[in-house]
């Protein structure tokens, strides 16, 4: 593959030693790949999201990632392969991802994962009846927490309710609201 082609390039993580949370995608898009940037693109709602549900005191550019650190906040995917659309993915790849993600985890010790939808974790985890919300057991030694994708093409949650859904899990890590736009709950479950 020639070097400029997205699916050729691996996106760098965003990570240091013990952070709080580590959102992690199913596997970057080919418009962050080329950008060079996680969640790149004008339909991805995950810096509105991060920042509407508390996470971010403002909402950030794609460009401005390597700024969650400072937060304690992290990026990974669980897959690194980009591609156009996440189905485009085989089971083998989500598994192989899963086993790969569990090996970096392990190495930066984060506290939470927080899973950007739920699909791709079923697979990639052995996991069928996984829902939204906290999973039992660790993945690498930390907890995890699905949220839901944030992707343009996930119709089931509005910019509202997923700002809703990822502060539920802002508020279960003990991260405080750093936007004043949610608080701190109690939010409602989902689906009410």
């Amino acid at each position: 593959m020639p070097d400029d082609d997205p699916a050729a390039v691996v996106l760098p993580d965003v990570l240091a030693q013990d952070l709080r949370v580590v959102f992690v995608g199913i596997n970057p898009g080919l418009a962050a790949a080329a950008a060079g940037h996680s969640f790149h693109g004008a339909g991805n709602r995950f810096w509105p999201a991060l920042h509407r549900s508390g996470f971010t005191p403002r909402r950030l550019r794609a460009e401005e990632e390597r700024l969650l650190p400072d937060w304690g906040l992290g990026i990974t995917s669980i897959v690194r392969r980009p591609t156009a659309r996440a189905a485009q993915l085989s089971r083998a790849e989500l598994v192989a991802g899963g086993e790969d993600l569990a090996e970096r985890v392990r190495a930066v010790r984060p506290q939470w994962l927080a899973i950007l939808g739920v699909t791709g974790y079923r697979v990639a985890f052995g996991a069928p009846r996984a829902r939204l919300g906290p999973q039992p057991g660790t993945l690498g030694g930390a907890r995890v927490w699905i949220v839901p994708n944030p992707s343009g093409l996930n119709a089931h949650f509005p910019p509202a309710a997923l700002a809703v859904e990822f502060a539920r899990m802002r508020a279960a890590a003990g991260v405080p609201d750093r936007s004043g736009i949610l608080g701190d709950g109690p939010f409602p479950e989902p689906g009410h």
